[in-house]
């Protein structure tokens, strides 16, 4: 399976990026009876339906060319949404500054789960501020220790 999805990914990032959008990530599945081959992707302006609808245009006009997948499929382009999972240290880098929801391992200060704004992330080990009671407090968390981290919507 990985090399369909590491063909698809050759098909679609140079499209992507060419059309001053970032690859997210792409994900094949089978949904019901359906197989869904599925890009998510992205820009600093966020993306709406049209551009999905162009990208993907694109993209399937690659993908019939080269035909890296034997089974029937529906081909999706989407956002990765508000609440997208960082699954790359760049994603990590690239939210700085943003509101997270960090799950871990094993907890630190018996807590598995913590919510707060990013503010530094050296590769290894990232700086979370959060509030406890009104009170302002940070942490640090090795990059090890994260079982899960996405961005979050502070309300």
């Amino acid at each position: 399976m990985s090399t369909v999805l590491d063909t698809c990914v050759k098909i679609g990032q140079p499209i992507i990026e060419d059309m001053g959008y970032s690859l997210v990530d792409v994900e094949y599945t089978k949904e019901g009876r359906i197989y869904v081959l599925r890009y998510l992707v992205d820009s600093q302006n966020g993306i709406d339906i049209e551009e999905c609808a162009l990208i993907s245009e694109k993209i399937s006009i690659e993908l019939d060319k080269q035909d890296p997948i034997e089974d029937e499929y529906v081909l999706e382009i989407s956002s990765p949404g508000a609440e997208r999972t960082l699954k790359t240290k760049d994603d990590i880098q690239n939210a700085l500054n943003k509101y997270v929801n960090i799950k871990l391992y094993a907890p630190i200060n018996k807590t598995k789960e913590y919510v707060g704004d990013l503010i530094a992330f050296d590769g290894n080990v990232l700086t979370l501020r959060y509030i406890v009671k009104t009170v302002e407090k940070t942490i640090d968390i090795n990059y090890d220790q994260i079982s899960k981290i996405r961005l979050a919507i502070k309300f």
